[in-house]
């Protein structure tokens, strides 16, 4: 009995061993398939370096570009995910995301989105998508106009598909009331103070009169002198001066700080759906407390900007590693 029980005792750990062994090879197996801020350390290392050089180089040149790839990111990310469908142009018998109303004429900043796979693909073809290329250019556009940092999850994988209908529902306008604006991100898994965390995004870039035009004219929420300033350069006639730019925050609209609030609680929110997050709300004290302590904020935009970076992405062996951003393989 002693040597059949030294016999089975022996076998025991052979079995656990083998069974943990197992276990480790489906968790990475599992894990290889989910977003990590390590996913390219050892296929494509240098991929987040060169990634930063382009955006360097693109913000010095034109430092609104920035505000730009930020704004790529999140149209892209609220239809059907971080997928850089918003990337995918309009071809026979496809049609993307770029013509969709909150799109079409405004979006812009392809090609240095453009430029910075190029620039990957050059270090090691065919591993970084364009989903990821974006999530990064647009982390490094923060940082690079002053705002905070974060370590960006990769392992994005790119759609084969758009949804020029999801573009156009998904996204929204300008001239949303404060309810419409936490529905549309709750449908995206982001809580209403992810909301007005990300809203801050708009410390830094313009906007075209068109977007603005109702709010300056017609609203009565808004400081009548900085109407009449951004009147001067938006016609009330539609159709003339629609493409018209002011910044959407009126002292540093290339610095990411929190001016963007300050003007709130001034009443000078260059859009209807700005000046919804301080008009009386539930949302009027989370403005205040950013105005209060710009780190509050910057720590709630990194929150928001990770859970939004996490929607719906694909891994895996769904979607592909596109070659050109602009159309699929």
């Amino acid at each position: 009995m002693a040597g059949a029980s030294a016999r089975s005792g022996g076998g025991g750990p052979c079995l656990v061993l083998l069974l943990v062994v197992i276990t480790a090879v489906l968790a990475g197996g599992s894990s290889a398939q989910q977003l990590s801020t390590g996913f390219y350390a050892y296929t494509c290392p240098g991929a987040m370096d060169a990634v930063k050089s382009v955006m360097e180089a693109a913000i010095a040149g034109e430092p609104r570009i920035g505000a730009s790839i930020l704004r790529l990111f999140f149209h892209d990310c609220f239809v059907q995910g971080c997928d850089g469908s918003l990337l995918l142009d309009d071809a026979p018998g496809f049609q993307g995301e770029k013509t969709a109303t909150p799109n079409n004429g405004s979006v812009r900043g392809f090609e240095v989105v453009d430029a910075a796979k190029a620039a990957v693909e050059a270090l090691c073809p065919a591993i970084v998508s364009c989903a990821d290329v974006l999530a990064l250019a647009a982390r490094d556009s923060v940082v690079i106009l002053g705002g905070p940092s974060w370590e960006v999850k990769v392992g994005r994988r790119d759609s084969t598909t758009a949804s020029f209908a999801g573009a156009n529902n998904n996204i929204p306008p300008p001239a949303s009331g404060l309810a419409n604006l936490t529905a549309l991100f709750a449908q995206q898994g982001l809580s209403q103070k992810d909301m007005v965390a990300l809203s801050g995004s708009h410390t830094i870039g313009q906007a075209r009169c068109t977007n603005f035009r109702a709010h300056i004219y017609n609203d009565t929420n808004i400081d009548s002198g900085f109407a009449g300033g951004r009147r001067s350069g938006c016609p009330s006639t539609s159709g003339s001066g629609d493409n018209n730019l002011a910044p959407l925050d009126l002292q540093t609209p290339t610095t990411f700080e929190n001016n963007y609030y300050k003007n709130l609680v001034g009443k000078k929110g260059l859009l209807h759906s700005d000046q919804e997050l301080f008009n009386g709300g539930t949302t009027d004290p989370q403005v205040q407390s950013y105005v209060s302590s710009q780190s509050t904020f910057f720590a709630d935009f990194v929150t928001g900007m990770i859970k939004m970076g996490d929607i719906s992405p694909l891994t895996g062996n769904n979607g592909q590693i596109r070659k050109n951003c602009r159309r699929t393989n």
